[in-house]
């Protein structure tokens, strides 16, 4: 008998849909820091910041932060054909070569070589639709950037990190273009 009402429970608990979670976000202020809180969390910094290395290992660079791959950084020739089964990122963690070619992560800085000039409405659309610059037409954003996950997030949440990352110190960085695979 103990047995059944600890399943009965558990199948009630796991089906029993629970509210989200909502946070009061009354200020600009307010916003700002829910996005700097939610960009930490979903690891945004993990590839869009150069790393230096540490005693306890690679950490951001606290003054390039969210700025993507550096465009001073040279890209030596990959094999992609040999990567048709791996993925290997570079030793600053901004860039990954894979089965897609290579990718280099974006600069998310709210200078112009940045986020600096797009609209909410853009960032919405990279995000929900995993359009590179949030633009009709043009390439899908690339691996390993997790925008189907990120998709998931609320309305409100990508507001609050668009309305944090336009307010990141600006950093000039114009990331260099993906390296398409070689094909054979």
């Amino acid at each position: 008998m103990v047995l059944l009402l600890t399943t009965v429970f558990f199948a009630f608990a796991c089906n029993n849909k629970q509210p989200k979670e909502t946070i009061s976000v009354t200020t600009s202020e307010d916003l700002v820091k829910r996005g700097k809180y939610l960009v930490t969390i979903m690891g945004c910094n993990d590839c869009h910041s150069p790393k230096i290395m540490t005693a306890q290992g690679p950490v951001p660079d606290s003054n390039l932060l969210l700025s993507g791959h550096p465009s001073s950084m040279p890209v030596a020739p990959i094999d992609t054909i040999s990567l048709r089964s791996w993925v290997l990122f570079n030793p600053i963690q901004t860039a990954a070569a894979g089965p897609w070619g290579v990718s280099f992560s974006a600069n998310l800085t709210s200078d112009a070589s940045g986020i600096g000039n797009w609209t909410e409405s853009q960032f919405m659309k990279a995000i929900r639709q995993g359009k590179y610059k949030g633009l009709d037409g043009g390439r899908m954003l690339l691996h390993p950037m997790p925008w189907p996950s990120y998709a998931q997030a609320s309305e409100d949440d990508l507001k609050a990190i668009f309305a944090y990352l336009k307010s990141t110190k600006p950093v000039y960085n114009v990331v260099p273009p993906p390296v398409p695979p070689k094909q054979g």
